[in-house]
């Protein structure tokens, strides 16, 4: 917004500009019919200090002009350039957020909010609450993270659908991390629908919403329509000049070609997003790279390229104090030790990230219900494994099932049909064979039709 414009600013009454008005031309000492000509009247500058009146758009330029300041602050009050050096430390917290502790950076967040809050400056405001969002899922505290994002949102309600986008898309990564994928794929959809609806082509904001339905589509065993989403982010690509969301698309789209067995494709497709991230020094998201790189190499069978990788994901998220993606990553790790034959440092490992749920809310390194369910689902089922192979069949059966409550609250479609194999496999070996085909029958159950029975109609396509 140009500071000599009205346009987007939130104006206060007539009695507070008219003495603004006066206050000013007092200091500068001009008689009214001196602020007044040769556009107005003397009566005119009268009647408007007396607050009787509310100047115009051009009233307030021509004003602005001879008192020395801008728009703005005679129409508000703020001093001037303020918005500007809110944007500026705005970037600042930004950067901070990238390359150091989400703590520190949420101390300088809450600064900005506060005084854009003072000073009536509301997309200043909202985005340092998008700002606060961001800590909060670094954090783990996911239901601050919604409260940010959704008064972000509020803030902007009478902004277009695009400049909302990245609030309800932070808002659905927090609902997807609580493990309710079903609502982060509805947020996302709705956004998609109204976007491609009204006609409103904003290439930024449908690259983000794509980019973010892959992985609760993923979770959901919606492969199809997550490649579908990963191939309308990439036509959506050459549009989009912002590197980081780009690189997001790289990693997201990489998620669908390893499901599709596109192993070479999709490190190929992770290297331009580590090297964007590296470029943009994002840490976070440079981690997330890492952390995907591991999986890609433990689903090619090199598990030590895995081990290696995973723990520089770890290494480097644990720096940042990125609570629970750090402990989302040791999970993943663990499986790797145990296929290494390490299983009793996994199980050490992955001992201490399950919290019981009274506790669940209050430790801050702790996966549960709340919390990172489809990970904790798969910490419970590695647990299960271990104690499978050391024979300890009730232990695994007891984990097994607490993965099994987990996953099926988040509608994990393909991990709650390998679990249910294990646990029908499990009571098979033990003679209950009833029981066995009752988990069977829960696993196929959630598989059928992914996508079509757990989703509604996939959102419309933007014309391209």
């Amino acid at each position: 917004m140009a500071e000599n414009s009205t346009h987007g600013i939130r104006a206060e009454g007539p009695a507070e500009i008219g003495r603004r008005v006066l206050r000013l031309r007092t200091a500068k000492g001009l008689t009214q019919r001196q602020l007044a000509e040769p556009a107005y009247t003397a009566a005119y500058i009268s009647t408007l200090e007396s607050g009787r009146v509310r100047p115009s758009e051009t009233a307030l330029r021509h004003l602005a002009e001879r008192l020395g300041t801008t728009v703005d602050e005679l129409a508000t009050g703020r001093p001037a350039h303020l918005a500007t050096r809110l944007r500026m430390r705005l970037t600042d917290a930004r950067r901070v957020l990238a390359t150091g502790a989400a703590e520190d950076a949420a101390v300088r967040y809450a600064a900005l909010r506060d005084e854009a809050a003072a000073a009536r400056l509301h997309g200043e405001q909202a985005a340092a609450h998008l700002g606060l969002g961001d800590c909060a899922l670094e954090t783990g505290d996911l239901t601050e993270a919604r409260d940010h994002y959704a008064a972000a949102e509020a803030l902007l309600a009478d902004e277009p659908l695009p400049r909302r986008v990245p609030a309800l898309r932070g808002r659905a990564t927090a609902h997807l991390l609580a493990g309710e994928l079903r609502y982060a794929c509805y947020l996302l959809e709705t956004a998609l629908d109204e976007l491609n609806a009204s006609g409103l082509h904003d290439p930024d904001a449908l690259l983000l919403l794509y980019t973010a339905s892959i992985a609760p589509y993923m979770d959901m065993g919606a492969h199809a329509r997550a490649a579908h989403a990963a191939e309308l982010a990439l036509a959506l690509a050459p549009q989009v000049d912002d590197p980081a969301l780009v690189a997001g698309m790289h990693r997201g789209v990489a998620r669908t070609l390893i499901a599709e067995g596109r192993i070479a494709e999709a490190d190929a497709s992770l290297a331009k997003a580590q090297e964007l991230y590296q470029q943009l020094h994002i840490r976070t998201e440079l981690a997330h790279c890492h952390w995907m790189r591991g999986y890609v190499r433990a689903q090619n069978g090199d598990l030590e390229g895995a081990e290696s990788e995973l723990r520089t994901a770890r290494d480097m998220l644990a720096s940042k104090r990125a609570a629970l993606f750090t402990v989302q990553v040791e999970v993943e790790l663990a499986d790797v030790l145990r296929r290494r034959g390490k299983a009793a440092e996994a199980e050490a490992l992955l001992s201490p990230l399950l919290a019981p749920p009274v506790a669940e809310s209050a430790a801050g390194s702790a996966l549960g219900a709340e919390r990172g369910a489809v990970h904790a689902g798969g910490a419970h089922r590695l647990l299960g494994l271990i104690a499978e192979e050391r024979g300890l069949t009730e232990t695994a059966e007891e984990h097994y099932c607490a993965a099994l409550s987990l996953l099926e609250r988040t509608g994990a479609a393909g991990d709650l049909a390998d679990l249910c194999r294990l646990l029908g496999d499990l009571l098979r070996r033990t003679g209950r064979v009833e029981a066995a085909l009752d988990a069977y029958r829960t696993g196929l159950g959630h598989r059928a039709a992914p996508g079509t029975t757990t989703l509604g109609p996939a959102p419309a396509a933007p014309p391209m």
